[in-house]
């Protein structure tokens, strides 16, 4: 059990913690290639397993089973998993957790919404009283070994913000995180009310927060940062074109430049490296170099 310490090792360095939303076993291969962290989206889970949005559809066997095959092929790489509100009830958000961990999640995010959930930037958030939140929540952390636990808040009502978040931060918690942060401003009376715990904060295009760069993070006090969405937007937007160029070509696929191109070598390239990272000596491949700052 050492990829939860590692990842509480990250998150003391200095500066911001960049983890990366992957959706797929094929983002998080580009993915992997740029950090040496990742985030298991509960948005764009949803919506490349299901096809459907991230108001509670997903389930937890389906996470594990994801997080699993994630683990095996990059066990290097800190992995960070939305759980949502634990699926349920406190007994069934230990038992996720239990398998989550046996699976090589380094860290879980547990959030405080009522059911039927929303995503963390939508309208419409209903949430828990903060006695029930705060009795999963410290089962949850009764039942880890290892794993980093995030407490999330998604309360909107400005006193309700900073009262649990301080709250959470009184908790053995590992790290605190507000979603839907509407501004710079907030990141510091949330800074402030947690104290020396460390901060969390969630950036996803279009989303409810303000785009803000590490550096501007970690001046803000911020140790944590998830991007939830970029390669499942990237793949969107790609994808659409792509496609959109192939029925205006009449179905003629086009050229593959070798210089910056993705085609069949490139696509099986990509994925030989999940192989060759566990037996480079029997694969006979150079592997790509580690992303700064991957564990060994």
């Amino acid at each position: 059990m050492v990829y939860g310490n590692r990842l509480r090792e990250r998150i003391a360095a200095q500066g911001t913690t960049p983890l990366i939303g992957v959706h797929d076993m094929y983002s998080a291969s580009i993915a992997a290639a740029h950090y040496d962290g990742m985030f298991v989206s509960g948005f764009g889970f949803a919506a490349s397993h299901y096809g459907l949005p991230d108001i509670g559809f997903i389930a937890w066997p389906d996470m594990v089973a994801f997080t699993q095959r994630l683990r095996g092929a990059f066990p290097r790489h800190h992995l960070l998993v939305d759980i949502d509100d634990g699926y349920a009830d406190p007994e069934v958000a230990c038992h996720v957790v239990e398998a989550l961990e046996r699976a090589g999640a380094s860290g879980v995010i547990l959030e405080d919404q009522r059911r039927p959930r929303r995503c963390g930037h939508a309208d419409g958030k209903r949430i828990l009283p903060l006695a029930e939140y705060v009795e999963k929540l410290e089962a949850v952390l009764a039942t880890r070994r290892d794993l980093v636990v995030v407490a999330r808040t998604d309360a909107t009502e400005e006193q309700d913000i900073l009262d649990r978040a301080k709250a959470l931060a009184a908790t053995a918690a590992d790290v605190v995180l507000v979603d839907g942060v509407r501004s710079v401003e907030w990141i510091r009376r949330i800074r402030d009310v947690v104290g020396d715990k460390p901060l969390l904060f969630n950036q996803i295009a279009g989303g409810k927060s303000p785009r803000l760069s590490l550096s501007e993070l970690s001046e803000l006090g911020v140790d944590v940062a998830i991007y939830s969405t970029p390669c499942l937007f990237a793949a969107h937007a790609a994808m659409d074109s792509a496609l959109a160029e192939l029925k205006r070509a009449d179905g003629r696929l086009p050229e593959v430049d070798p210089a910056d191109g993705v085609g069949v070598s490139a696509s099986t390239g990509l994925l030989e490296r999940n192989i060759a990272r566990f037996h480079p000596e029997r694969a006979g491949v150079r592997l790509h170099p580690e992303p700064a700052g991957v564990a060994g």
